[in-house]
């Protein structure tokens, strides 16, 4: 009779643990992703895939062909199957906000991924790098390179800008870091625009492309006069990789080299523009480990799931004007990754000993 006691204790003890699981497993989170074209979203979306099984849960994971319809399509039967939180990293971060209107009837949370979705009350998260941050390295970066300190009006500093697309809020952040470096040399006369095309709406790459980005250095080229014989270009300030390899296809076109190219900026350390970093033709490139910014995703969910808050380490410089623009609701609790500026010198120990690329694949 003990034993028989003893068994049925055993297999109620089992039971609670087998729903657990089940539960946890039949859990799905979605993660939309804005297109598999660029490298650093396929990388984005394997590496969320991959933490959030780990933890357990089953992924929904999206491309959405950077167009935005399919995005909010996508988006839709995610809600629809029920998925339990919705990961999003918007292709343009003013579109999606009928559409999550119905993910928050149906009190599903979400996180706005990388890039900030607007306008929408749905939005309870957001998990990105410091964007801002971002756009003062590469300003900085400029400021030591140039030797804009000692630099004076009578020999000054040519530069011309690349920014990204209107439609993504990240694309501000990071031309605006950048601008607002350099803006007191521009304003002393250490730094020259020729073009004098220096705002963000003047400077915009829509969809961060690269053939965007080369047919207007091609034109800059043209008008300005630029190259190795022509008219001096010390600097091309572009805000992310695609817009860098773009600018250095067309001063390669025209003729630079690794002896005499500007220095180049960019961001998210993309195979090419690293490969281009090693044979002197892109002077940086801001590195996001997406890796990391995953684990912090897997963490929100884990504790949105749980029913506690999830870390974050902002509450006041993201506002999505979900709200009256003054009212704090507005601004989005945010978890902020660090980002590390990477060059020739030091890619071995940021990308090559972290496991994010081998040695093999920069040959």
């Amino acid at each position: 009779m003990k034993k028989i006691v003893a068994l049925m204790l055993a297999g109620l003890m089992v039971i609670p643990a087998v729903f657990a699981a089940k539960k946890t497993n039949s859990t799905t989170v979605g993660v939309s992703m804005p297109t598999k074209d660029l490298q650093r979203w396929n990388q984005d979306g394997a590496n969320m895939k991959l933490e959030l099984e780990k933890a357990g849960y089953t992924v929904d994971l999206q491309f959405a062909n950077n167009d935005v319809a399919v995005q909010i399509s996508q988006i839709e039967n995610m809600i629809t199957k029920g998925d339990k939180v919705l990961v999003i990293a918007p292709i343009d971060g003013s579109s999606l906000k009928s559409v999550l209107d119905k993910a928050r009837k149906k009190k599903i949370q979400v996180i706005s991924y990388d890039r900030l979705i607007m306008n929408s009350k749905a939005v309870s998260y957001y998990a990105t790098f410091d964007n801002y941050k971002v756009g003062t390295f590469q300003g900085n970066f400029l400021v030591d390179k140039l030797d804009l300190k000692n630099r004076t009006s009578a020999n000054p500093a040519t530069i011309e800008f690349f920014a990204g697309d209107p439609g993504d809020n990240n694309a501000g952040f990071f031309f605006n870091g950048a601008f607002d470096v350099l803006k007191p040399y521009i304003d002393k006369g250490v730094v020259v625009v020729p073009s004098g095309q220096t705002t963000f709406a003047q400077v915009a790459t829509l969809m961060w492309s690269s053939e965007t980005a080369q047919s207007r250095m091609e034109n800059l080229i043209a008008s300005q006069g630029y190259g190795p014989k022509g008219k001096k270009l010390d600097a091309v300030c572009a805000s992310n990789d695609s817009t860098a390899l773009g600018v250095v296809n067309a001063l390669v076109g025209a003729n630079y080299t690794a002896d005499n190219i500007p220095f180049v900026t960019g961001q998210d350390c993309d195979l090419p523009n690293v490969k281009n970093m090693l044979k002197g033709l892109q002077s940086m490139s801001v590195f996001k480990d997406t890796r990391t910014l995953a684990v912090k995703v897997v963490g929100m969910v884990d504790a949105i799931m749980q029913g506690k808050k999830p870390e974050i380490n902002d509450t006041t410089t993201y506002n999505n004007n979900s709200q009256n623009p003054k009212d704090s609701k507005s601004f989005i609790p945010s978890y902020l990754c660090d980002p590390v500026i990477t060059t020739s010198a030091n890619y071995k120990s940021v990308l090559i000993d972290s496991g994010y690329y081998k040695e093999s694949e920069l040959r």
